[in-house]
């Protein structure tokens, strides 16, 4: 008899570069972010001079652009695992704005800052557990189920908060959005934190291999003694948390909680992970092409607002940019699926 388990998959037995969770993820692909981001700096260098060749501009400008990557960012890391295990979360923009409305009732910031986090951790994660509930063992399909977790949740929201905002009075809370430890905003420590542990946690653990696996071939995985249900639960639980910190991060940049928080950030992290390489069948995906893509859309936003131009053409921009990395996608998947010539 075969040993299914003690066999590995191609997947964890080719992860062998810092740069890649597994050896589908060609080098170039990372590589070609970076070039994107140096050129889209030259763009800027050549339409608004003024603040792209002046060195504090630019950094100043460039710490901007990482502060308003953060939250989107650990949203998009969460985003990442899921997409990998072969599902879709499409209600984190509602969960995060669950969070930041309940962490900011009154009765929540009566209790102070400590309160506050951990009640919008708790909700972010309770919130996922339940997408992840309905998903293992309701046997709903991910698409439906967290479609209607982020209506349910956008609406419990506006319920929880009579559709107004929440003034946080809490000063230790709008200080996080404030603080600049060693000149760095401590938004932008948060993320990167974020991201070094997701990394490790993909890449460094059994948790990441099982992850790989189970996006990659969900029948292998549970002959090699793979708890799916399990597993699954635990990757949304992941992608709430993530919500929930990424809500404590807006919340302190707004000094506000509101139902109207998170908007569309859902389209925006998977479309982050999609320009970074994570595979929407599932199997493939790295977090450091994830954190390139939100970089790479930050950035054309940033060169959208500097040049004065209207949000419409943002959207278009996004739109055609995740069409076009959906296709090249497609045409990849299709390459690697294509049997060598004779002799290769």
């Amino acid at each position: 008899m075969i040993d299914v388990a003690a066999r590995p998959t191609p997947a964890a037995t080719e992860r062998t570069s810092w740069w890649r969770s597994d050896g589908s993820e060609p080098v170039k692909r990372n590589l070609g972010l970076v070039g994107v981001l140096v050129l889209l700096l030259i763009v800027g260098m050549v339409t608004r001079s003024d603040i792209f060749l002046n060195g504090n501009r630019l950094w100043n400008n460039e710490l901007t652009v990482l502060t308003q990557a953060s939250s989107i960012g650990v949203i998009t890391i969460g985003m990442t695992f899921v997409m990998i295990g072969g599902g879709i979360d499409l209600s984190v923009g509602a969960l995060l704005a669950l969070a930041s409305v309940w962490s900011t009732t009154v009765a929540t910031q009566s209790y102070g800052a400590g309160v506050m986090i951990f009640a919008a951790l708790v909700v972010g994660t309770v919130s996922g557990l339940i997408n992840g509930i309905l998903i293992s063992y309701g046997r709903m399909v991910p698409f439906i189920a967290t479609l209607a977790t982020m209506v349910a949740a956008r609406g419990l929201a506006q319920k929880i908060s009579g559709k107004l905002t929440q003034i946080v009075r809490v000063e230790s809370i709008n200080k996080i959005a404030e603080w600049k430890p060693l000149g760095i905003p401590l938004l932008v420590i948060i993320f990167l934190v974020a991201a070094v542990l997701a990394w490790i946690l993909l890449n460094r653990t059994t948790f990441g291999r099982r992850t790989v696996a189970i996006g990659g071939n969900p029948e292998a995985a549970r002959l090699a003694g793979i708890n799916l249900r399990r597993h699954t639960l635990t990757l949304y639980a992941l992608s709430g948390l993530c919500c929930g910190i990424a809500a404590v991060m807006v919340t302190a940049q707004a000094t506000a909680g509101s139902s109207d928080h998170g908007n569309l950030y859902e389209l925006q992290a998977i479309a982050a992970a999609i320009i970074g390489g994570t595979a929407l069948t599932g199997g493939r995906g790295t977090i450091v092409g994830s954190v390139l893509g939100v970089l790479v859309f930050t950035q054309i936003y940033n060169l959208f607002i500097v040049k004065n131009l209207q949000t419409e053409y943002q959207l278009i921009a996004q739109g055609i940019i995740i069409v076009a990395a959906v296709v090249i996608q497609q045409f990849r998947v299709a390459a690697l699926r294509r049997p060598a010539p004779p002799g290769a």
